[in-house]
Parts: C-alpha cells; structure tokens; sequence
C-alpha cells in the first residue's frame, strides 16, 4: 500500500506545531521603531524545530499556519498576514529540507547538518523580512531613505537575535528529542 503524503497524523501534526508556534509567538516583548513596531519572541524556535525535527513540508506548513494565524489576532500585523505565512514557511522549508541532507549519514553529519539547516532557515527568514521591511516602508508607504534604512537595521537586528536564540534552541531541542521520537518510532507512523 502507498503511504500517503498527507495521511490523519501528519495533519494533526501540522495542527499542534502550528499551535505551538502560535503560541510561542505570544509570549513575546513589543520594541516600537519610528514606522511599526518588532518584537522579540521564540515563535521561531517552533518553526525551525518543526523543520528539523519533521522536515521541510510538515515545518514550513506548521511555521506558516502558525504564524500566520498569530498575525490574524493583531490589527497591527494582520494586513501582512500572508507575507509572514510566505517568509515563516521558508524559514521552516528549508531548515527541514537542508536537515533531511544529513540524516542516515551518521550522528555527526545529522548534528552538522541540524545545526547548518537551523543557521539556513534563520538567515532565509531574516532576509525576507529584512527585504519586506524595506519594500512596503520605500515603495510602498513612500518613506524617507534614511528613515526607512533606520527602521530596517532596527527590525533586522532584533530579527538576528530571534534568529540566533532560535537557532540554538531549536537545534538543543532538535538533538535532545530526536533519539526519543525515533525510539517511540513516531517518524514510521507519519
């Protein structure tokens, strides 16, 4: 029998992590810039460890979703709702898709690549946003380069320090749950 792409447990997957990162992303600290405002949160530790835990699908589609669904709640972050479902599921999609270079290849290739999959997404992600930032703040609210400029180091910045504290944990999280998911052989059931 085939085994389907999207079989009852894989969605109910993508339905709890999209949960998780929704979550994760609550519990966050508000910082104002001169054009919106950007916050630190650890939504990104959930949708890279999606990613390097189930791969790129399951990740991207739970970072997105969960996302997402964190932007539908704020007036503020609603409009760009979809962009962030774009930028996250990237973000997940190719921490998953770089990880999935490095399994079955031994436990130091796997830790490598968990840990190049979980720098990837983060940078993938900081550069999406970094570039948004600028396009709707330049192009299309027709800001003032300096301001604009100003508004994108600030947002990059704390984007790179949710980057890095995602990274880290994630991987930790990554490698700690690993060896328990395939002992409880969850990986054969999706």
């Amino acid at each position: 029998m085939e085994k389907k792409k999207f079989s009852t447990r894989r969605i109910a997957l993508i339905g709890v992590l999209s949960a998780l990162v929704f979550a994760a992303t609550y519990l966050h600290i508000d910082i104002p810039t001169a054009l919106g405002k950007t916050m630190i949160h650890f939504g990104n530790v959930v949708c890279l460890l999606g990613g390097l835990l189930f791969g790129p699908v399951t990740g991207g589609l739970s970072a997105g979703i969960g996302s997402a669904l964190y932007d539908f709640m704020d007036p503020y972050f609603a409009p760009e709702a979809w962009i962030t479902f774009i930028n996250k599921f990237l973000m997940g999609f190719v921490a998953g898709l770089i990880c999935n270079i490095g399994r079955g290849k031994g436990p130091k290739k796997e830790k490598l690549f968990t840990l190049i999959g979980g720098i990837c997404g983060s940078v993938t992600y900081v550069v999406l946003y970094v570039t948004k930032t600028i396009v709707v703040q330049y192009l299309i609210n027709s800001g003032v380069w300096g301001t604009v400029l100003t508004v994108a180091i600030q947002k990059g910045t704390v984007s790179l320090v949710n980057g890095l504290i995602a990274v880290v944990v994630s991987v930790f999280l990554t490698l700690s749950l690993r060896p328990a998911l395939h002992k409880a052989h969850l990986f054969e059931k999706l």
